[in-house]
């Protein structure tokens, strides 16, 4: 983690900028309309901008009162990245504490969750660094079958919480949320609870899961819309090419394995998915032992990792492509190689029956502490990935707070990146945080029609026909940075624009220059 993290970060990576910029405008438009949240102002003149990709509103409700005080956006985002991770391993700890009631098994089991192969490679990605109400899930979860299956009075009180933790995991992400709902399905059908016909139970179950479905419908509702208007659907060809291969599962960026034996098939591979050598042999105890097979809660973990595990292979496991076409929670679904990552958790939590298994066996021995510390001291170094090479970031540029004066509508920035080259575009929405103005520049995980259009016809800025694509959908100011123009167009034509006539000079500061269009 960065030693300084208000100026430190992975802004090396394009999606970092992007998830940036999620958290202030979720922080920044929660306060003022939350009824237009997903109209987020870029790909101006698109609609439902914010669902071309994760809308992490969980993340950024965290980060707002942070935002709101005035703390930069980067500094928010390395703040959102300690806490995803240290709120997960927490959380999953706790569960196996709840579980077998071996603190060791927990500690161990909370590092493997939080700091598995997978997630340390997505570091860029905040959506997939909180999981922290995953764990809490599968506690209510089992409680709920338990409790209702028996009777006991607490039964609602869980499918409450079971509801509520599930709710919040899904508006952390909508891969997350799609994964444990499966989860949730495959634990189900290895509990014997649902097998022994009892109305209450199911009753418990559908109207949790109908109140589930309530409250998630206005955040699913623009992701609808975009799929049906502007064609985000992930084909069979796209799942393809981000599908897992059985190298993914050795894959790992951890320093002790890249070093060793990792480096050479490392960068071929999709993902990283390598369990680890430690967690991997207690996992595997459990099972040896049993308990992976008897323990109602290490069954629902081992039926749902392996789940996981075959559907990470996406379009190369048969029967992937029918779900992927007749199911439409798999079509959002373009890395099918995530799935591998309920194979990691499964992991984890066998890992930490594993650890309770020696603990009972063990537990009277003098060394036991000491071999408890070891395995805990073995899954960190196995985790280790550092150093982790940063940017140096010194702040957005305040010269960018003056496009906020309310004459500015819709701006354009050039260079305009289109094309292969659209992620490009990432760094100005950093400066965007700090006007939140309409504008055409953006980067995501989809890029609209409009956007593709009007970038190409753009590209003859300043004719009379770039000038009236402009006009034509509203924008009012172009903003040029001189410093990536003027290699390519030459001092004397960026200085040019200051006498076109279609073209109203305002300012130039710090090498940001502001026209309104005639």
């Amino acid at each position: 983690m960065p030693s300084d993290p208000a100026h430190l970060t992975r802004l090396d990576n394009n999606d970092t900028a992007f998830n940036t910029w999620v958290i202030a405008w979720v922080a920044h438009q929660i306060g003022r309309n939350p009824l237009q949240l997903f109209e987020a102002p870029i790909f101006f003149p698109a609609h439902d901008a914010l669902a071309f990709s994760e809308h992490m509103l969980v993340q950024g409700l965290m980060s707002a009162p942070l935002l709101w005080a005035g703390l930069s956006p980067v500094l928010v985002y390395n703040l959102m990245v300690w806490a995803g991770l240290a709120l997960s391993g927490f959380a999953m700890a706790m569960l196996i504490r709840s579980w077998t009631g071996s603190t060791a098994a927990a500690i161990v089991s909370g590092c493997l969750y939080a700091f598995n192969a997978h997630l340390l490679t997505r570091y860029p990605h905040l959506q997939a660094l909180h999981l922290q109400f995953l764990p809490i899930v599968l506690y209510a979860f089992d409680r709920v079958l338990r409790d209702t299956g028996s009777g006991a009075p607490r039964s609602w009180r869980m499918a409450w919480l079971l509801g509520c933790a599930f709710v919040l995991q899904a508006l952390c992400s909508n891969y997350t949320m799609v994964m444990l709902a499966l989860a949730l399905v495959v634990a189900l059908a290895v509990r014997p609870e649902p097998w022994r016909v009892r109305p209450r139970l199911w009753i418990t179950l559908g109207l949790t899961g109908a109140a589930v479905a309530v409250v998630l419908l206005p955040f699913l509702l623009p992701y609808a819309r975009v799929r049906s208007e502007q064609g985000l659907v992930r084909t069979i060809d796209d799942v393809r090419i981000y599908s897992a291969g059985w190298m993914d599962y050795l894959a790992t960026a951890g320093r002790l394995h890249y070093a060793w034996w990792s480096h050479r098939f490392f960068h071929t591979a999709g993902t990283a998915l390598f369990p680890g050598v430690l967690g991997m042999v207690l996992a595997l105890v459990a099972v040896a032992r049993g308990v992976a097979w008897t323990d109602r809660r290490a069954r629902m973990a081992l039926a749902f990792g392996l789940a996981g595990f075959a559907l990470s292979f996406g379009a190369s496991l048969p029967g992937y492509e029918w779900l992927q076409t007749h199911v439409p929670v798999f079509q959002g679904i373009r890395a099918a190689a995530r799935w591998g990552l309920l194979f990691l958790i499964a992991v984890s939590i066998l890992a930490g029956y594993g650890v309770a298994i020696l603990e009972q066996r063990l537990r009277t021995h003098f060394w036991w502490p000491a071999l408890a510390l070891a395995l805990i001291g073995v899954v960190t170094i196995e985790a280790l990935r550092a150093p982790i090479p940063m940017e140096r970031h010194e702040g957005i540029p305040e010269v960018h707070s003056r496009l906020a004066h309310e004459d500015v509508g819709a701006i354009v920035v050039f260079p305009l990146y289109g094309g292969p080259n659209f992620h490009l575009n990432a760094n100005y929405m950093l400066h965007q945080t700090r006007h939140w103005k309409p504008m055409l520049n953006a980067y995501s995980s989809f890029a609209p029609a409009i956007f593709h259009v009007l970038a190409e016809r753009l590209q003859s800025f300043p004719d009379q026909a770039a000038l009236e694509a402009l006009r034509a959908h509203r924008f009012t100011h172009v903003v040029l940075h001189r410093a990536p123009l003027v290699p390519d167009y030459g001092a004397a034509a960026v200085d040019a624009l200051r006498s076109h006539a279609d073209l109203e000079f305002v300012f130039e500061e710090d090498g940001v220059i502001l026209y309104r269009l005639r």
